[in-house]
């Protein structure tokens, strides 16, 4: 099946970035299906040229190929925009003023706190008179889906089923971004993308893509959500744990060869990417996070 990667150009890819990109491969090579690469840059603050530059690097090296060109979110907004048009048409779009605070304060609130930080709705309920009011006072609203509350169940290849409440997402940020529930959706469909390998811990934003394809009318995907890389305090992998990027392991005298070997150990595969692929099994993947130990990032 057609698989993806699809990072965000923010900064360098780290060890658990690049041993998802290469399951991802696996995946989809295996199947016998296209690799496609997609960048996450909607967010214009922080994504830059030099990162999105800096990960194709790397993945080239590592062996990686993809087919057809990059496809850049930035380059999209049409889509976008036609997609929460056609969501408004049919009524399942609102604009939400709440701040962060608001949202946090609902949530947590004992008469009725929302599962997985849900939000509670409290602007689906406005009258007109009401969100008139809002905007007044200078709060520009984001555009929400009008879910209510649903649930929705995924299966997952490797997990299983997996359900969660689909709250009424954002669509639109209001600075006027795009999110990325939305976004991922619209451009996994027109790139002919069969089934999503990431992070396990993006697994209860699933049923919510799934919903939107569903509204969308687009073709629904298959998922497989992998462990985690963790670091040697068991928290997500990040640039403050060490050397866990390419260019680390590098400047502390490691080959490339070494780090796909390490990567690929990890999940109980040779260190050759030809032979990985030959012995690729989805089932046989390990079901826990990696933690690496303090040596691995050059600490202790």
């Amino acid at each position: 099946m057609n698989g993806r990667f699809a990072p965000s150009p923010t900064g360098a890819l780290h060890l658990g970035n690049l041993r998802t990109a290469l399951l991802a491969w696996l995946f989809a090579r295996s199947a016998g299906g296209r690799f496609v690469v997609r960048m996450e840059d909607l967010d214009a603050a922080v994504a830059r040229p030099e990162h999105e530059a800096g990960q194709l690097a790397d993945l080239a090296a590592l062996g990686l190929d993809w087919d057809g060109p990059v496809v850049r979110q930035s380059a999209r907004l049409d889509r976008y925009a036609a997609a929460v048009a056609r969501l408004d048409a049919a009524g399942l779009v609102y604009p939400c003023s709440c701040t962060r605070r608001e949202i946090q304060a609902a949530a947590s609130a004992p008469n009725g706190p929302q599962p997985d930080g849900a939000y509670p709705g409290t602007c689906r309920r406005l009258s007109a008179a009401e969100r008139a009011d809002r905007e007044r006072h200078g709060r520009r609203p984001a555009l929400r889906l009008r879910a209510d509350g649903r649930t929705r169940t995924i299966m997952d290849r490797r997990l299983g089923p997996c359900s969660a409440v689909v709250d009424d997402v954002v669509l639109v940020r209001n600075d006027g971004t795009y999110a990325y529930n939305l976004a991922v959706v619209v451009d996994d469909d027109e790139q002919g993308v069969a089934e999503v390998v990431r992070g396990d811990d993006l697994l209860t934003s699933s049923p919510r893509q799934a919903y939107l394809a569903e509204l969308l009318g687009l073709r629904p995907v298959a998922y497989a959500h992998v462990p985690l890389v963790l670091a040697p305090d068991g928290t997500r992998l990040a640039k403050r744990h060490g050397a866990v990027t390419l260019a680390d392991r590098l400047a502390m005298g490691d080959t490339v060869d070494a780090v796909r070997a390490r990567l690929l150990a990890s999940v109980g595969l040779p260190g050759d990417l030809g032979a990985a692929l030959a012995a690729f099994d989805p089932a046989a993947l390990p079901r826990t996070p990696w933690v690496l130990a303090a040596a691995d990032v050059g600490a202790g």
